[in-house]
């Protein structure tokens, strides 16, 4: 039976599909930001606290997302600053990054 017998034999009792219509996607043409990168590649750090480098990254906590920000010192590869959000922004990164000066980790 095809989709459009079904769709006319559903219609004539009332009946209607609940069915999730197909996912629209977003139409390309709009400009990235291009974002300079400062340390250009060049990981190889010669002292502490030279070079920090940071990255987000999103956790499933069973009812809703969490956001790691986490800083990390290039030179002993650990991390120096970290914060957790339920909401992505700018105010996590500054966290993270704040929390890593001076404070211990």
């Amino acid at each position: 039976m095809g989709r459009w017998l079904a769709g006319r034999l559903m219609k004539e009792p009332g009946l209607v599909s609940c069915q999730q219509p197909a996912h629209r996607y977003k139409r390309g043409g709009h400009e990235h930001i291009a974002i300079p990168n400062h340390p250009e590649r060049q990981f190889a750090v010669t002292g502490p606290n030279q070079v920090w480098c940071g990255d987000v990254t999103c956790i499933w906590t069973g009812k809703r997302w969490a956001y790691l920000a986490v800083v990390l010192d290039l030179f002993a590869r650990k991390p120096v600053g970290r914060a957790m959000s339920f909401s992505a922004g700018q105010q996590t990164d500054h966290q993270s990054a704040g929390n890593g000066m001076g404070n211990p980790w």
